[in-house]
């Protein structure tokens, strides 16, 4: 459970007077499910690098995964800003669950969904959102973080089947996936999307272990050593580096909303144990430089759940751009990281156990400062729209 009382979560400028009611009820129960299911958990899945039991099958349960997927699909036909929000309470609990659910909607399920054949939708999607199927999503090589025009994953058509060689690395879900959304170069150096199923001869999920971040999901690659891939499995409706960057806009714009919820948590946490500790004589929270700290970091998620409202009535309203979802992915997990290492420090030595939060957090948001863009590589994409330069 929570370390703080639940209704000291902030909302310092009344955001909630520009939610809906289906917006409150929908956080308020996902906040629900992530104290009583995530929290008690959670500390002891990352201390021994395992992720939570029956966790995608819970997350489907509560409608977290693919919740803005039409209904006739298995989704819950919800807005943009429904889904910012149960990405923000999962992360409050961890951000190996907002990643889970992350993948699972926007890396896997939005594909199908925009790109895949009416077929593959009924086939692939009731699975998903219901969390009996896991599914990954294959972009990152070995050689090709940040820049994946330059993959080398490729396929060839073999009349009756294409036939799939390559790796993926750094892919969450991998090793318990039952299929994977996976990016490969044609003959004619096109990219196109592939559904790669578990079972497959040659395909395989070799899993990462070692991390000292989102040590609460499996980590892992996806292998292809001459797989044969039946041609219904192709994503027929989209060509080009188009279908993945615009499955990563969708996760991105999830993660800007995600790391709000890690940075709620640690400032909440800050709050208590700094009203509780007493130094001196009298509580630290009465002293100016922990109230120094404490401001600041309300100041900056209040900037954080602004922009993120903003930009989910954007998308709402089909006009965000990349380079706006790029900017608050950018700010906000930057924000998240700031106050998990701030607020460690409030806590004092008590800030490194797992009682706690902070570390936890600041460890897991060192891999979301990285994934989906890196932090500078979003500085460039901000630059390149501010002065029409690409400076990649």
């Amino acid at each position: 459970m929570s370390y703080y009382p639940i209704h000291t979560i902030p909302d310092y400028y009344f955001i909630d007077d520009l939610l809906t009611d289906e917006h409150k009820l929908i956080r308020q129960s996902v906040r629900e499910w992530v104290d009583s299911f995530v929290m008690p958990k959670i500390d002891d899945a990352a201390q021994h690098h395992k992720d939570i039991p029956n966790l995608m099958k819970e997350l489907g349960k509560i409608g977290a995964l693919g919740p803005y997927i039409p209904e006739e699909y298995g989704g819950a036909g919800l807005d943009q800003i429904s889904y910012g929000l149960i990405m923000q309470e999962l992360e409050r609990g961890d951000s190996a669950v907002r990643s889970a659910a992350s993948v699972q909607s926007s890396l896997v399920m939005f594909p199908i969904n925009e790109f895949g054949s009416e077929e593959q939708k009924k086939k692939y999607l009731p699975h998903l959102a219901s969390g009996e199927m896991i599914g990954a999503f294959g972009l990152t090589e070995p050689n090709h973080g940040s820049d994946p025009g330059s993959m080398e994953t490729h396929f060839k058509d073999m009349g009756d089947h294409y036939l799939l060689n390559g790796a993926k690395m750094w892919i969450t879900n991998a090793p318990l996936c039952n299929i994977a959304v996976v990016w490969a170069k044609g003959e004619d150096g096109k990219v196109r999307g592939l559904i790669v199923e578990r079972g497959m001869e040659g395909f395989t999920t070799p899993e990462t272990i070692n991390k000292w971040s989102l040590r609460a999901s499996k980590t892992g690659e996806l292998v292809f050593r001459d797989v044969k891939i039946p041609k219904e499995n192709i994503l027929p409706n989209v060509i080009g580096l188009k279908g993945p960057l615009s499955c990563l806009n969708s996760a991105r714009y999830g993660i800007s909303w995600g790391v709000i919820g890690a940075a709620i948590d640690c400032y909440c946490t800050a709050v208590q144990y700094s009203k509780e500790r007493i130094q001196f004589g009298k509580p630290i929270a009465s002293y100016q430089l922990q109230q120094k700290k404490l401001a600041e970091f309300l100041t900056e998620i209040t900037k954080a759940q602004l922009l993120c409202w903003r930009l989910g009535t954007l998308k709402n309203e089909h006009r965000a751009t990349p380079a706006q979802i790029s900017l608050a992915k950018r700010n906000n997990v930057k924000m998240a990281i700031d106050i998990a290492r701030e607020s460690r420090q409030i806590l004092g030595g008590m800030g490194i156990m797992g009682e706690f939060p902070m570390m936890r957090h600041a460890a897991n948001l060192e891999s979301v400062i990285t994934y989906e863009g890196t932090h500078d590589v979003h500085l460039l994409i901000t630059g390149n729209d501010i002065t029409g330069i690409n400076a990649f």
